[in-house]
C-alpha cells in the first residue's frame, strides 16, 4: 500500500511546509493506528474494516477528520466483522490531525521539552515523537487495552516512547515541561500542577465545553493563562469501560410528559451542542446537563436533562418558529439557557473565549473577562 503518498497529501491540508509539524504529518502512518473504525450509518454505528478495503482505508485514514474507534465498551478492533451498534456514545477515537496539531501548537513546545500526552489510538503520540524524539514523550491512558495496543503499533513503526496505564485525573508518572490532554477534564486535576515543572504549560479542554485552556505554572504552584479564541471539544475522562448514563431513566419518563411549566420561547429552537459559545457558557453556569434531539417529519425536538431530575423539552416545526417548551423538576433548565441567549442577543457575544484563566494549586479554576467571572 502506498500510504506515504497519502500522508504527504494530508500534511499540506493541516500545516504549511515550513511548520515543524509538517514532517511528522507527512511521514507518520496513521492507518497503522486505525485499522478498523466506527462510522455513523442509517440510525446506527457501522464497523469499517481497513484491510478489507485498502483504498477506502487509505483515503479515510489520511483525511483531516476524527475516526471513532470505540462505542461504549466495544472497540472496533474487537468487534465481529460486519457489526453494527444501535445506540451508544463514542468513548475513544483518533482525533482529526489538524486539531491534534492545534493542541500541540498551543503548548509552545521547545526542542528539549519533556511532554506528557494522552494515548488513545497512539497516533497523536507518534506525531509528538516525530517532532521531539521518543525519549522525550510519555503517553498515558486509563484503558489498558488502548495503552497495550498503541504501544505495539508504535513499536511496529520504530517508536518507543514511555507509555503507562494511568488515570489522568490522578497521580502522573513523572515530571514534565508540557502536559497536553486530548481528553477533556473539569476541574483541572491538581496532580497536573504537581507534575508540571516550574514554568511548564498545560493544555486541555474543559469537559462539556468548547474551551481550550492554556495555563503556565506559577511560583505558588498554581497556573495562569487564557482560553484560546479557537474552539475544540474532546471526550471527557472516564474511569470505566463506558460513561455513566445518569439521565436515561429520566429521559424515558419525560419524553412526552406535560411539564410543570409550559411556555413559548422568543428564540428559534436551538440544540445547544450546535453552538460552541452557548454550550460553553451553559456548562459553566449549569454543569451536568445532557442534551438530546430527534426529528420527526418537520418537527424538531430537543431535550435538556439533569441527574437532579430537572428537565426541559422544546419542539418546533419551522426552522425559525418559536418552540413550545415544557419544563419540570427542581430547576428550570430552559430558563437557564434563555438567560444566556438574552445576553448573547444583547451584547453580541459571550465572555468565555479569550477569558483569563487562574488555576489554584488545588485545581480550583477561575475564568474572568471584564466584569464577568466564574469559579468551578
Amino acid at each position: 500500500m502506498d500510504w506515504q503518498s497519502h500522508a504527504r497529501g494530508l500534511a499540506p491540508d493541516v500545516v504549511r511546509p515550513e511548520s515543524r509539524w509538517y514532517g511528522p504529518l507527512a511521514t507518520t502512518p496513521r492507518h497503522v493506528f486505525v485499522p478498523r473504525w466506527w462510522a455513523r450509518g442509517n440510525q446506527r454505528w457501522e464497523l469499517h474494516d481497513g484491510p478489507a478495503d485498502a483504498e477506502t482505508w487509505m483515503r479515510t485514514a489520511y483525511t483531516d477528520r476524527t475516526l471513532v474507534t470505540r462505542i461504549g465498551p466495544v472497540h472496533a478492533d474487537q468487534a465481529e466483522p460486519g457489526a453494527t451498534i444501535e445506540t451508544g456514545s463514542p468513548t475513544s477515537s483518533s482525533t482529526l490531525p489538524g486539531l491534534v496539531v492545534t493542541m500541540y501548537r498551543h503548548a509552545m513546545i521547545d526542542d528539549d521539552s519533556q511532554v506528557l500526552v494522552t494515548t488513545g489510538t497512539g497516533y497523536g503520540t507518534a506525531l509528538m515523537c516525530g517532532r521531539l524524539g521518543d525519549d522525550q514523550v510519555t503517553s498515558v491512558d486509563v484503558d489498558p487495552y488502548l495503552v497495550t495496543t498503541a504501544t505495539e503499533r508504535l513499536d511496529s513503526i520504530g517508536l518507543h516512547p514511555r507509555t503507562a496505564v494511568a488515570d489522568l485525573t490522578g497521580h502522573l508518572p513523572g515530571e514534565y515541561d508540557r502536559i497536553v490532554s486530548t481528553v477533556s477534564v473539569r476541574p483541572v486535576p491538581a496532580s497536573w500542577l504537581t507534575a508540571l515543572r516550574p514554568g511548564g504549560r498545560l493544555v486541555t479542554t474543559l469537559a462539556g465545553t468548547g474551551l481550550i485552556v492554556t495555563a503556565d505554572k506559577t511560583e505558588d504552584g498554581g497556573a495562569t493563562g487564557r482560553i484560546t479564541p479557537d474552539p475544540a471539544g474532546f471526550m471527557r475522562t472516564r474511569h470505566g469501560d463506558d460513561y455513566d448514563q445518569d439521565t436515561d431513566e429520566l429521559w424515558n419518563k419525560v419524553k412526552e410528559a406535560e411539564g410543570d411549566s409550559v411556555t413559548t420561547s422568543r428564540y428559534p429552537l436551538l440544540y445547544v451542542p450546535d453552538s460552541w459559545e452557548v454550550m460553553s457558557m451553559l456548562t459553566l453556569t449549569a454543569p451536568g446537563i445532557d442534551h438530546r434531539t430527534t426529528t420527526a417529519g418537520d418537527t424538531r425536538t430537543v431535550w435538556m436533562l439533569h441527574p437532579d431530575g430537572s428537565w426541559a423539552r422544546a419542539s418546533a416545526a419551522g426552522f425559525l418558529d418559536s418552540p413550545t417548551v415544557h419544563q419540570g423538576g427542581p430547576r428550570r433548565l430552559w430558563d437557564e439557557l434563555e438567560r444566556i441567549r438574552h445576553r448573547l442577543n444583547r451584547e453580541g457575544g459571550l465572555p468565555v473565549y479569550g477569558a483569563h484563566v487562574r488555576v489554584d494549586p488545588d485545581g480550583t479554576l477561575t475564568l474572568s473577562r471584564g466584569s464577568w467571572s466564574i469559579t468551578t
